[in-house]
């Protein structure tokens, strides 16, 4: 009797590590068009004038370009974090459905909406006989705020599976918890004749 116990068990930890690789996983449905869409329209927009003469990738590695009309820090950490975040995590997430990589896509790019009202505020100031923002920057801006309502919708929903999942693994936990060493030693013992 015990052989069969043994297959059993071994037989429920396989369902349960499946349970939970299911559960770390999203399933952005029509999502996934919009967000890989909106990640192209952001590479896009670094091909755009950041600036003045100045592209999202010369403020992006700070090439002569950027020197020429003075970009400054902000529109740097803004460039980096919606390159970083809004694309690359963004298309790791899609490629391997893993919630992790999307709530990290979703955290990063919603700390680049504020680094980009700062960049696009920083050229709007600038001194006299610098440029204001450029259409790329205001495109990327907001781009990211798109790309960022779009993954928390992703990161925030959850099919009833994977809530009916995770309730009965709390259930369980609790019932496990919930007995005595001596209870759990009389049901192994019940089941042999």
């Amino acid at each position: 009797m015990t052989g069969r116990n043994d297959d059993f068990d071994a037989f429920r930890r396989d369902i349960d590590a499946a349970e939970k690789r299911v559960a770390g996983e999203i399933d952005p449905g029509p999502r996934a068009l919009v967000v890989a869409i909106l990640v192209f329209v952001l590479i896009g927009s670094f091909a755009l004038p950041h600036t003045g003469g100045a592209r999202g990738w010369d403020a992006l590695i700070g090439g002569p370009a950027a020197a020429h009309v003075a970009i400054a820090l902000p529109s740097r950490v803004f460039t980096w974090l919606a390159l970083v975040f809004g694309v690359g995590f963004s298309i790791l997430a899609l490629l391997t459905r893993r919630w992790v990589l999307a709530w990290v896509a979703l955290a990063g790019s919603a700390l680049a909406i504020p680094a980009g009202l700062l960049a696009v505020w920083s050229r709007q100031t600038a001194g006299a006989g610098h440029p204001g923002p450029g259409i790329g920057l205001v495109l990327a801006w907001v781009t990211v705020m798109v790309l960022t309502f779009h993954w928390a919708r992703v990161v925030w929903s959850r099919t009833a599976v994977h809530l009916a999942a995770e309730e009965q693994r709390r259930r369980a936990a609790a019932e496990r918890q919930a007995k005595g060493f001596l209870e759990s030693l009389d049901d192994d013992d019940g089941d042999q004749p």
